[in-house]
């Protein structure tokens, strides 16, 4: 369940979007609770949903329950980095690199006659 990062992680790293885990501060940019930020309190893989701190409900019988929150609805604005997430950023930048360099190499007409004669 990935989120896009905000336009400063962005362009940092060089990655468009992560998996969002438990930890990670997000902000919600759509829907009833749009720019409200928090801390990711559960990712709820069974729902396709998060948690977020401070998002809650009141239950009939005055209990607060959190409410779930799609991943695409929110962008991450602050990341927990572990040793394994930030092989997965050098990884992912390592890519979009590579595929920045490939990008500027245009084949012309004459560069494809060529080739095929």
């Amino acid at each position: 369940m990935s989120a896009p990062l905000s336009t400063d992680l962005r362009s940092k790293y060089n990655v468009r979007s992560m998996p969002v885990r438990k930890d990670d501060e997000v902000q919600v940019v759509r829907g009833t609770y749009k720019g409200r930020e928090g801390k990711v309190v559960q990712v709820y893989r069974k729902k396709w949903v998060i948690h977020i701190e401070r998002i809650t409900r009141e239950k009939v019988n005055g209990s607060t329950v959190n409410v779930g929150i799609n991943t695409s609805k929110v962008v991450i604005t602050k990341l927990r980095l572990d040793k394994d997430r930030k092989s997965l950023l050098d990884r992912k930048a390592k890519g979009r690199a590579a595929a920045d360099k490939d990008k500027g190499t245009k084949l012309t007409a004459e560069d494809i006659m060529q080739s095929v004669d």
